[in-house]
This record gives structure tokens, sequence and C-alpha cells, in this order.
């Protein structure tokens, strides 16, 4: 048998025969979908480990300013004399015990002591404490319904039954498709730690942190958080450090939803929609396949299946180019041709010319071989 082509399965066909096959066709085609789809978003996590760092360059480094605790003691217990302690009792000269004219030396009974103390207690060190703890609170809420991966299942399956006839044939079908796709992707950053190793290394580095002097200092004080909006204060605004510190925290106030999105959808339902009509389509070109093995049928007409296929080259000619003529059609078809033909008996010639060249040759070996 040649090659066949589908195109070549409906040309050999009889249209007639072919509506019939397709009116009497008798289906049913069950559809059944599960899809479900979960998309993970871990742009929190990338945002505090890009942020981390410069968390630590600040408490490395932190905004501090200096106390001047200021008591009037007696002079025994007075522990440095400071300018401001002469000033001081310059202007208080009741303090004044002794005072010895021929030396000018003199004795106060009591004297101001300043007591130098560096504080912590600074807005954008109470900033810092508090973000340190809303991250705390932010990484323990999204671990309670954490998903570590994305994943895509997605399943589709059809149940196609049906049986039609042309005449005394019966012809029945029945067939099922399947689809399936199951996709999981872990995300790993580039040194090959999942998404549980990543939360506990920062849970780690936060730890850290909170071990900071700065941070156990304002701990102590129990202070109050710092809540929104913050501050614009010089070290803020002008800081690099501070500035990714505020990124983070607009962001967590922004994103306290869970991100993670799912979708789920399965059905199961008979269709009688375009889609029950195109496996229809497909029976009738399956049963042309199979009546392709019935010998019987193989000697086509040939006049017939010519004009066919004469008739579908001009109708392609004709949706090409509307306006050609009669006249023009045929000046084509007679050219198209007498190329072919002169194709074809050039051909034919060569053919003959080759096959006597070596039938003559073949003869005058033989006479040789009885000389």
């Amino acid at each position: 048998m040649s090659e066949l082509k589908i195109i070549d399965l409906y040309d050999r066909s009889n249209e007639n025969e072919n509506k019939s096959f397709c009116d009497n066709i008798n289906s049913n085609l069950r559809v059944v979908t599960n899809y479900d789809k979960t998309v993970c978003n871990f742009e929190w996590l990338e945002m505090m480990e890009d942020t981390i760092r410069y968390l630590d360059n600040i408490l490395r480094n932190p905004n501090r300013f200096i106390i001047n605790e200021e008591d009037i003691v007696k002079i025994e217990l007075a522990r440095r004399v400071t300018v401001e302690s002469i000033k001081h009792l310059s202007k208080n000269t009741n303090l004044i015990q002794d005072y010895n004219k021929e030396t000018g030396d003199v004795r106060p009974s009591k004297i101001l002591n300043i007591n130098k103390e560096e504080s912590f207690d600074t807005y954008e060190n109470r900033f810092i404490y508090s973000l340190i703890k809303n991250m705390k609170f932010y990484i323990d809420r999204k671990k309670r319904n954490l998903v570590t991966e994305s994943s895509l299942k997605d399943e589709k399956k059809m149940e196609y039954t049906a049986s039609s006839n042309v005449g005394k044939e019966n012809v029945d079908i029945s067939m099922t498709i399947n689809s399936k796709v199951n996709d999981k992707k872990n995300k790993k950053d580039d040194s090959g730690l999942s998404v549980m190793d990543r939360i506990e290394k920062l849970e780690l580095q936060i730890s850290d942190l909170t071990s900071s002097q700065v941070y156990q200092n304002i701990d102590k004080k129990h202070i109050s958080l710092v809540t929104s909006p913050i501050k614009k204060t010089n070290v803020i605004l002008k800081n690099v450090n501070f500035q990714y510190a505020v990124r983070l925290w607009n962001y967590m106030q922004t994103h306290m939803d869970d991100d993670t999105v799912k979708e789920k959808n399965n059905t199961d339902y008979f269709d009688n929609s375009d889609l029950k009509k195109c496996i229809d389509e497909s029976f009738l070109l399956d049963y042309l396949v199979l009546n392709s093995l019935d010998s019987d049928k193989e000697d086509v007409n040939k006049e017939e299946l010519s004009e066919k296929i004469v008739g579908n080259m001009i109708e392609k000619v004709m949706n090409m180019d509307a306006s050609m003529d009669e006249k023009k059609l045929k000046d084509m078809v007679d050219k198209q041709y007498s190329i072919i033909k002169y194709k074809t008996v050039v051909n034919e010639k060569q053919i003959e010319k080759t096959f006597k060249k070596y039938i003559d040759k073949y003869l005058d070996d033989i006479k040789l071989l009885e000389i």
C-alpha cells in the first residue's frame, strides 16, 4: 500500500457516505479534570535576608548620647571635680567651709558631682529594637501555615464512546485519553539551602542581634514599641543602613496576610459542546483509516478521483485570485500541462536511451565470448 495522508483519506472517500456516517453518530463524551495549583511567595524571606546585615551594622555602631547626672555631695564623696563643679561652687559660696587668704586655698563642705553616662535610648535605636521584635513575630506567623514549595497538579481525562452506521456496516469506538502534569518546585538558594534551612539560618542571625549590648540595654527598660508612621529623623533619612531597615518595616506592614496563592478546580461532566463535535469528527477520520484496510475499496474510480482533485485545486486557485477569468485559468492549465508532459516525455526518452546503451553493450560482450 502506498503512503497514506489524511487528505488522501478524505479525497478518496464518498461524501454521501461520510455525511450519512456523521448523521448517524450516537456518542457520549465524559470529561474529568483535577486542577490544583499552589504558588508560594518568599519575597519576605529574601528581603529579611538582604536586610539583616544592615541591622547588624546599626547595632555595631549604635546611635547614642551622653547623660549628665548632677548631684551635690559631700566633698569626701566626690569622685571627680570638673570645671562645672568649680563654676557651680563660685556661684554657691554657701558651700564653702573654709578659705585661706594667704594661700588662696578653698575648702568646700559640699560640691557639685557630675556623672556622665552613655545612653542608647534614642528614637533610632528604639526603632531598630521594635523592627527586630516585629521580624520575630512575622516569622512565627508565617511558619504556622508555611507551604515550602510551589506545586502544580493538572490532570485531564476524556472517555469517549460512540457508534454509527453506513448502510449495513455498523461501526463503534471506545477510547480514553489521559493527560497528567505533576510539578513541584522546591525553592532553594544558590547554596542549595531549602526554605526551612534559610528560615532557621535567619532566626539564628536575629538571635545574634538580640544578644547585642544595644538590644539588651533597651530591652531592660521595657520601653513601648515604636509604631507607624516612622519619624523621619536626619539619621533615618540619610543613613543607608536605616533606609534598608525602613524598607523592611514598610514591607511587613503591608504584607501581613498569607501570600500563598492556591487554585483548585475539579470537574466531572458529560460534554455536549464543540469539544464533543471535534471528537465526533475524529471518529469519522478513524473510520476512514480503518476503511483503508479494505482491499475491495482500494480500486477507486480514477476519473472520479481526478475530477475531485482538479476541483479542489481550481477552488484553491480561485480563492487566491477571485478576479481570474476562464481564459486566464485555461492558459495557466495549458502551460503547466505542456511543461509536465514535456518532462514526462523527456524522462521516458532518457530512460529508453540509457536502457538501449547497456543492452547493446551486453550483446557485444556476448558476441566476444562466442568468438
